[in-house]
């Protein structure tokens, strides 16, 4: 059974409709029918007057139905021009996350594909709708490196790059709104430049470098292929009609007879024309040529450079001319000329050249109807199909040319799909050990997405009528851990101490205070976790306050203040070596603290720099003598001490400093025994240095003294 295919395609000069049959392996054409706008309603591909084309489309399904019989769907092409394409990265921050999944991967695709519509719209200075038509995969990234795929993947950032491709709402919904005035159903959608590019180079051909330009009445669409594909699309506004024109203004005919003269000029060398005054003249087609050669070369120009630019500077291997433009003469020549290619390489191509196509005897075979019937093709091979869904109540129209799925809708529905997982909790940040540390909150849950009442992941296929309904994810909660969480092992070491075993296990404390393992962090907490590490933080913690005082400096309180002996302290030894209290200590240690030797009067005095006496060396009666003079007085309550008086650490003593004055003689007899002699009376002369001197006569170090009596004298 044969299928019958009808076709649209909308030009800014006419509308053709065509009809098909879809036969086992071929398509076999059954009718063309093309009638012109009355007026502008169309402006390069866009329509600008629904109810005008509309007019058009439905005098032209009218004539086929009177043939054919009822018509109810059609297919139609978009303009080529109006297709963006846009390439978009989008990055998250995947650390201390689990392993991406497929969803999430998915995810992050479609968040670019998002990025990629406000390109579009960005550029286009625009805030139309576009309606995404489909995207690839350009790479994805784990921090940086390229990476062939991100499932099961962990790291600080993943990354993808995606170019994706958009029409204009506007494009489409007028195209809808002028069938629905027709009463025709758009069965499918395809892109012009893919309807001819799809008849005329299949895709085996796709490798070579092949330029198609669809000459039209008002633009020229320009498609360009390399290495299997479509690498480019262009357009420029000059087409057949700048031509048409041209000869309109050199003949003096009115259009129509300059469109009909125009294509006279393809096979005849003179063509006859009735100018507007009614005269009947035979012209040359070398001068209708060379007098339009302005408006030739202005249309081979903006082709040719905007292929090169297309194709990044450099001419294709071939060019291939349709649409109804293309009859203009010698343009073949001049782009081939202007590309600098063989003249056989630029060629005007017509229906024949398409693959696996029957035509009916009255069909009129020419390259005006190679996109028509490449869009009836196209359309039924890979069509845009057309759907509409509801989404969270808001009906929605979506284009796709292969399996369209949830996230399309949500697309195009303007949900963002970033905003749909829930928040990650609140992180808390607390010093640890002098480290900060930054505690990450639980994760946000996913969307929830319901297809028609079943839940279903982003990638789920949907189909015409779909009821689509999305919550949001649930925020993840703060992050809740305890101080045990931090810390993997509580370090402890065994020593003995004096012959005391301890255990000494780890403090922690909190913002200064001790706490155990088990309570709960809070933003910005500090915590400590620290063993001691030397002798004396060790007796400190294990609170052996007898102890802590043997090593630490000696101290006596004198005249109500508190004086220290740095260098007179108690012994500390470990493992029978003496050490300092600041020495550190490992497991297994065992320590000895030992109080200081008994301390003198004097022995303390030197530790604490006081000076307790003054002495000068003289010689009296030839004999050294040390005179001494005390400089101090300590004394033990109401007790006086002397030098070799024991004294404790922390006792209470007084103190009473005397002046420094000099030594006079009679100092001397505190130092001396003096023996009178027999028989000598009691008067006697005091000598210092041989003169005489008195009991006060002061005293310098090295004085030589005697002491003379009367027998003496003599």
């Amino acid at each position: 059974m044969t299928e019958t295919l009808f076709a649209l395609d909308i030009g800014t000069r006419s509308v053709v409709g065509i009809i098909l049959e879809k036969l086992s392996e071929s398509y076999k054409i059954i009718d063309i029918l093309s009638q012109e706008h009355a007026e502008r309603a169309m402006l390069d591909g866009q329509i600008h007057d629904v109810m005008a084309v509309a007019k058009i489309i439905q005098q032209i399904k009218e004539q086929l139905e009177e043939k054919h019989g009822p018509l109810k769907k059609v297919s139609v092409a978009a303009a080529g021009r109006a297709l963006k394409t846009e390439k978009a990265t989008i990055a998250v921050n995947i650390k201390g996350k689990p392993m991406l999944s497929r969803e999430d991967i998915l995810h992050l695709e479609f968040s670019a594909v998002q990025e990629a519509q406000h390109l579009v719209a960005q550029k286009n200075q625009t805030n139309s709708t576009y309606y995404g038509v489909g995207y690839s995969v350009l790479y994805y990234r784990l921090d940086g490196q390229e990476i062939g795929s991100l499932i099961d993947q962990t790291g600080e950032e993943a990354s993808v790059e995606i170019i994706a491709t958009f029409l204009p709402k506007v494009v489409i919904e007028s195209l809808l709104a002028a069938l629905k005035r027709a009463d025709l159903e758009m069965q499918a959608l395809t892109l012009e430049p893919i309807a001819a590019i799809n008849v005329l180079i299949p895709p085996s051909m796709r490798r070579l470098n092949v330029a198609l330009v669809d000459i039209g009445a008002g633009t020229s669409d320009i498609a360009l292929t390399d290495s299997g594909t479509v690498i480019a699309y262009g357009m420029v506004p000059i087409a057949g009609d700048e031509i048409t024109e041209a000869i309109s203004d050199y003949l003096l005919l009115d259009f129509p007879l300059a469109e009909e003269a125009k294509r006279k000029l393809m096979t005849n060398d003179v063509i006859t024309v009735t100018d507007i005054l009614g005269f009947e003249v035979d012209i040359s087609k070398e001068e209708i040529i060379h007098n339009i050669q302005p408006a030739l070369n202005r249309l081979a120009d903006s082709i040719s450079q905007e292929i090169l630019e297309l194709n990044n500077g450099k001419a294709p291997k071939a060019v291939m001319l349709v649409g109804g433009g293309s009859q203009t003469p010698e343009l073949t020549k001049l782009i081939a000329k202007r590309l600098a290619l063989p003249e056989n390489r630029v060629a005007i191509r017509g229906i024949e050249a398409i693959q696996h196509v029957q035509f009916s005897s009255h069909v009129h075979k020419g390259p005006e109807l190679v996109t028509p019937i490449g869009i009836a093709i196209a359309a039924n091979k890979s069509p845009i199909q057309y759907m509409s869904i509801l989404v969270n109540g808001q009906p929605i129209r979506l284009f796709d040319m292969e399996q369209t799925n949830v996230s399309d809708c949500l697309l195009t529905a303007g949900i963002k799909l970033n905003k749909l997982y829930g928040k990650p909790g609140m992180a808390k940040i607390v010093h640890f050990n002098g480290q900060q540390i930054t505690i990450p909150g639980e994760h946000g849950t996913p969307p929830k997405i319901l297809l028609n009442g079943v839940e279903v992941a982003l990638d789920a296929a949907v189909k015409n009528e779909d009821i689509i309904e999305v919550t949001k994810g649930e925020d993840g909660h703060t992050a809740i851990l305890c101080i045990h969480d931090l810390i993997d092992h509580m370090p402890s070491k065994k020593v003995t101490i004096n012959g005391v075993t301890y255990i000494i296990e780890a403090t922690i404390t909190r913002n200064g205070s001790i706490v155990t393992r088990t309570e709960f962090i809070k933003d910005h907490d500090v915590i400590t976790c620290s063993i001691p590490e030397t002798i004396e933080e060790l007796l400190q913690v294990l609170q052996l306050h007898e102890l802590l005082r043997l090593i630490q400096p000696f101290q006596i309180e004198l005249n109500e203040k508190i004086h220290k002996a740095p260098s007179i302290k108690g012994y500390i030894y470990k493992n029978n070596i003496e050490v300092k209290e600041r020495a550190s200590f490992e497991d297994g240690d065992i320590i000895q603290v030992l109080p200081p030797k008994s301390l003198t009067l004097a022995e303390l005095a030197e530790a604490l720099n006081i000076q307790l006496t003054y002495s000068i060396p003289i010689t009296f009666n030839g004999n050294k003598v040390i005179l001494t003079k005390a400089l101090a007085e300590f004394c033990r309550g109401e007790t006086r001490l002397s030098l070799s008086d024991t004294i404790q650490v922390g006792e209470s003593l007084s103190y009473v400093p005397y002046k420094l004055e000099p030594f006079i003689f009679q100092d001397l007899f505190r130092h001396v025994n003096i023996d009178m002699p027999q028989h000598a009376s009691s008067r006697f002369i005091l000598i210092k240095n041989n003169q005489e001197a008195t009991f006060h006569e002061t005293l310098a170090p090295g004085d030589q003294l005697k002491i003379l009596w009367p027998t003496m004298i003599q």
